[in-house]
């Protein structure tokens, strides 16, 4: 075989592997969300733990993703993936045997810090060891995986939840973390820059404890009241934290994230987009799942298979946005996306307990359109607004806003969504013991039965309400914002310090990343 021939053979491997790797991780923030019903039925989960089950998984991997992504960097992106991977598998085998709720909670964080080291190592493999002429074919097809995953993983989950229990989740989060260790063992090359700077440790403890403390308070609102003092005091205390590592990045020479970057408009507009985009998506797929099973009563397979239309509209439409947006610019079709998204989340907000399946299919529908119209261009806002040597930066924002919008919207929908049900769920007469099961989830009121479920399943359909309408809001703000943000000049972007990035002063693009033509292939591959 020719050395051309056998090096594109090889990078072919390389690249199966790193995308196996990289679904397995993403695939899990979806996955178990189908199987929500059958874990409160057996766990007897409350509505809260329920949202912590999900949500602990997401909040870890958004606040590990920039440390973790750049001890990667620093002592082995192929050493990262690895034991990313074993924490991943670990952490799924021990959930296979246990049936309580907080320990469910405890081993989904688990799950989270092994994803946050994997998921930064796949694409730096990529665009790290691949010569050029690969890179963006590489880099596309890395894009497709992490945007396809999600449903593969709820399409999956739902499928074996026809033969086996809610633990087939972990079992199938096990295989393939099993098969994707052996793949980087045997095929991905060891590539790193042990010249990095030292991890800014006090930034990575701000950012983890800020995200921790807004996240806790918002999920436990429902359990203290909006207006609490706990739940108040939390919320600003998380702010607070946040704001002090802005501040403490701002000061050193090299941060995990220098907010100097954000005074780029494209680029914030691109951060922000992305944020919304996926506190609207992950808080949408959590609320409604739990709508298809416990309101329509249909099966977990029959729920997953429902939101294929999403899909559908979703993958065409994101091929076609650089089309559109060379044509009409990169306005036009990002913020037409961005309203889509908002009447889709408008329309699943008006569902009742009869709405037929062709209402949902339409809310879906215009959901997927507006996700693959503004997903590509927020993406490619990012990368372009970065000169080369800064590319990997843009990735680690890329990732960090999706993790990190997921992660809200999963807490804020779900908590809203608790608290809106508990609010209008009325029960005169029930015995007190009954009642307290029943306010907690409309699952333990579907083991009660009767008019109790009926009353649950009118109360859900209020909190689903509030939620959606949440989430409309939000991507209907982004738009504006996004709005806003363009209409600046486009101009070059400020000079960042290359010490204040954490990147080597002699680092090339081809070491650290694509150029932004070479990401708009990429998007272009979507």
């Amino acid at each position: 075989m020719p050395p051309d021939q056998a090096s594109a053979g090889r990078h072919r491997l390389v690249l199966a592997v790193t995308c196996l790797a990289l679904a397995t991780v993403v695939s899990a923030m979806s996955s178990l969300n189908v199987a929500l019903p059958s874990i409160a039925r057996e766990t007897q989960a409350t509505q809260t733990q329920l949202t912590w089950i999900i949500d602990s998984y997401s909040l870890v991997f958004a606040a590990l993703l920039l440390p973790a992504g750049a001890l990667g960097d620093r002592f082995g992106r192929r050493n990262a993936l690895l034991l990313g991977l074993a924490i991943f598998g670990g952490g799924s085998a021990a959930a296979l045997l246990t049936t309580s709720p907080n320990m469910l909670i405890a081993l989904r964080a688990l799950l989270g810090v092994g994803a946050a080291l994997v998921m930064p190592a796949t694409l730096s493999t990529i665009t790290t060891t691949f010569p050029p002429s690969l890179r963006a074919r590489g880099v596309s097809t890395w894009a497709a995986v992490a945007g396809a995953s999600a449903v593969v993983g709820l399409l999956a989950s739902g499928s074996l939840l026809t033969v086996w229990s809610w633990s087939s989740v972990f079992l199938l989060n096990l295989l393939l973390a099993a098969a994707a260790l052996a793949g980087v063992a045997r095929y991905v090359p060891e590539s790193a820059e042990p010249d990095q700077p030292a991890l800014d440790r006090f930034g990575a403890l701000l950012v983890a404890a800020g995200l921790g403390v807004l996240v806790y308070s918002v999920i436990e609102a429902p359990v203290h009241g909006w207006s609490s003092g706990i739940t108040l005091a939390g919320i600003t205390l998380g702010l607070i934290v946040l704001t002090g590592f802005v501040l403490w990045e701002l000061k050193r020479r090299h941060p995990l994230l220098d907010p100097r970057l954000f005074r780029h408009p494209r680029f914030t507009a691109g951060a922000l987009s992305i944020t919304f985009q996926f506190f609207g998506f992950f808080g949408f797929i959590f609320v409604v799942m739990q709508y298809l099973q416990f309101v329509r009563g249909d099966s977990a397979l029959v729920a997953a298979l429902s939101v294929l239309p999403m899909a559908a509209a979703m993958v065409p439409l994101s091929r076609l946005s650089p089309r559109l947006t060379a044509r009409f610019g990169i306005g036009g079709p990002w913020v037409t996306g961005l309203v889509l998204v908002s009447v889709g989340l408008a329309l699943l907000s008006q569902l009742d307990r009869d709405s037929g399946y062709g209402l949902i299919a339409a809310a879906l529908m215009t959901l997927g359109s507006g996700m693959g119209l503004a997903m590509t261009p927020a993406t490619t806002a990012i990368t372009d607004a970065l000169p080369p040597a800064l590319q990997n930066v843009g990735s680690a924002v890329n990732d960090l806003a999706r993790e990190l919008g997921g992660a809200l919207g999963i807490a804020v929908l779900g908590s809203v969504l608790t608290s809106s049900y508990r609010s209008s769920l009325h029960l005169p007469g029930l015995p007190e013991n009954l009642e307290g099961a029943a306010r907690s989830s409309i699952a333990a009121a579907a083991t009660i039965g009767g008019p109790v479920l009926d009353q649950a399943r009118t109360a859900f359909m209020t909190g689903m309400e509030d939620a959606l309408l949440v989430g409309t809001g939000a991507a209907l703000f982004a738009a504006l914002a996004i709005a806003f943000l363009l209409a600046f000049p486009r101009r070059a972007p400020r000079t960042v310090r290359k010490e204040a990035t954490g990147i080597p002063a002699g680092t090339h693009s081809n070491d650290s990343g694509p150029r932004p033509s070479e990401n708009q292939k990429a998007a272009e591959g979507l």
